[in-house]
């Protein structure tokens, strides 16, 4: 199959762009991912989206799915595998063993969690620990859990587990948080949360049969000294890497995958090929500013067919 522009991921960058794209009557297809919807889609209130005081994350992302097809955006419910950059038309290889062509291509395939990379953490994953607290929140109704991080995304995780779980602490290395202010002012006056400064995790432990988190071991980063603490889950809340695997080896990129654009535009080292969202965006990673470049990608990749008298 071929389009014109194809747009890869479905979170706002994603769908603002699909919307644009299909008013100028460029006929998009959107390839919603391994994650529809996006960051949002694991997110509780959003609070600073313009025109709501207060939204839920999966309800806003919905809200953009459904304009979205109501413009004429062609969305398809698969994964895209493999990207060919080398000669025009682009190609592109989906999980579903599909092969499709494009003169141009909007990359919005966002951010991923990160995770601290320790084998026990990787041994646990799905049986106690977890990134996602708004997915995995509910099994840990009157339990103790531990969050690990210090920046917004800890604070969230740390707050929205307080509705179900009797205890939680939150385990950051500083002696600071790194989170917004409010959400620094909500999380230290939470009855529920209790923060062990400067300390990391070094261990999940646990049992093997069945497969559980029964605590964690965590170090002092100031004197060494090491400690256990119980606890029925741990969510890792460190943040967000760009999910730019597809182009980390085709594309210029910076500052561990980040792929680099021109300076007040969505153009990328290929011409043809533009960037929007997380995965361009290492400095503000907000909702609101990665559909404003979803537009931009828009408006750039007609203009860029224009030129090329592909429009």
């Amino acid at each position: 199959m071929h389009s014109k522009l194809i747009i890869i991921g479905s979170g706002p960058a994603g769908y603002t762009a699909g919307i644009y794209a299909a008013r100028a009557m460029l006929n998009p297809l959107l390839f919603k991912g391994s994650q529809p919807g996006g960051q949002l889609t694991i997110t509780t209130e959003v609070e600073n989206w313009p025109g709501n005081e207060v939204i839920q994350g999966p309800d806003l992302m919905k809200n953009m799915e459904e304009h979205a097809k109501a413009t004429g955006v062609n969305i398809i419910d698969d994964h895209v595998i493999e990207i060919q950059v080398d000669e025009q038309p682009f190609v592109i290889k989906s999980d579903k063993k599909k092969m499709y062509t494009a003169n141009s291509i909007i990359l919005a395939t966002g951010a991923q969690a990160k995770w601290l990379g320790l084998p026990s953490e990787s041994k646990f994953k799905g049986f106690g620990v977890s990134a996602c607290a708004t997915c995995d929140g509910f099994f840990y109704r009157n339990k103790e859990v531990v969050v690990i991080g210090g920046g917004n995304t800890a604070a969230e995780e740390a707050i929205f587990l307080t509705k179900f779980a009797n205890k939680v602490t939150l385990i950051h290395r500083r002696n600071k948080l790194r989170a917004e202010a409010i959400l620094q002012k909500r999380l230290l006056s939470n009855d529920k949360i209790n923060v062990l400064w400067d300390h990391e995790l070094v261990q999940v432990l646990g049992n093997d049969n069945p497969l559980g988190v029964t605590g964690i071991q965590v170090r002092n980063v100031n004197n060494q000294k090491m400690a256990n603490i119980n606890c029925d889950g741990v969510f890792i809340a460190i943040g967000h890497a760009p999910a730019s695997e597809l182009v980390i080896q085709k594309l210029k990129t910076h500052s561990g995958g980040y792929v680099v654009t021109d300076a007040d535009s969505t153009k990328t080292s290929i011409p043809g090929i533009f960037a929007a969202g997380d995965i361009t965006d290492s400095k503000y990673r907000q909702a609101v500013t990665s559909a404003g470049m979803g537009c931009m990608a828009a408006l750039e990749a007609e203009q860029y067919l224009s030129e090329q008298d592909l429009d």
